[in-house]
């Protein structure tokens, strides 16, 4: 079931029949989904769902039977990790860092870094060891370097998954900020609250397919969908994540 926004503009990123396998395990099966300029946009599911390797079909980081378009092979985008990797260096130079992968100009570095820290709190930080830093430091030091680059879709995979309470309400924070900028995002979450709170869709992945795809408010609000609503309830049966 899809109840997707519909509108004249082209979607910025679309998977169109879609299936990803490794080995024997069928991670996903004929998957389609538009992502669309300013989605905010939570993959929910039980654990083997699915909702890892779609955001990594989206990145265009895997292998894939069916198709992947871009609205324009130039767009930006990023990626963030449950638990992002720091290099042995400054907080500041694994930002720099990120700024040459991604071929933004010499010149731009030190406002782009100065910024981005600042925009996550951390400017005070920018000589401390990123590996030094706490999990929640570290997870918003990653959205600082993802941010830094200025990508138009943000794909993140259980950005809050590893951290306590305040550090989660920190990165939910800078989330909204994201989103309200205008940055596409598109989340993986277990936290069903935290995809209330944040997504404006949310698209329920069970057994590697689609099986909702709904504005936030509908897909929390009543449905006939028995498996849909046993996760809901958290009656599912447990299984491996892919």
């Amino acid at each position: 079931m899809s109840d997707q926004p519909r509108g004249s503009e082209a979607p910025l990123l679309s998977l169109r029949d879609v299936s990803v396998r490794f080995g024997s395990v069928q991670a996903l099966n004929g998957v389609s989904l538009d992502v669309r300029r300013s989605d905010f946009i939570a993959l929910v599911g039980p654990n083997g769902s699915g909702k890892t390797t779609l955001l990594r079909a989206l990145h265009g980081m895997l292998s894939l039977q069916g198709t992947r378009e871009l609205s324009d092979p130039a767009i930006v985008q990023a990626m963030v990790y449950q638990r992002p990797f720091m290099l042995r260096l400054s907080v500041a130079n694994n930002l720099r860092l990120a700024l040459w992968l991604a071929r933004v100009p010499r010149g731009e570095w030190a406002e782009r870094t100065d910024l981005a820290l600042h925009r996550v709190g951390m400017a005070d930080l920018c000589e401390r060891p990123a590996r030094a830093l706490s999990g929640g430091q570290q997870q918003r030091l990653a959205l600082a370097r993802a941010w830094a680059i200025r990508p138009q879709v943000l794909f993140l995979d259980e950005p809050t998954a590893s951290l306590d309470p305040t550090a989660k309400k920190d990165v939910e924070a800078l989330l909204a900020g994201f989103a309200a900028d205008g940055t596409t995002l598109v989340m993986s979450t277990h936290n069903l609250g935290q995809a209330k709170r944040l997504a404006r869709r949310v698209v329920y992945l069970d057994q590697g397919e689609i099986q909702l795809d709904l504005p936030t408010d509908a897909f929390f609000g009543k449905r006939a969908d028995g498996r849909a609503d046993l996760f809901l309830k958290g009656e599912l049966p447990w299984h491996m994540e892919s």
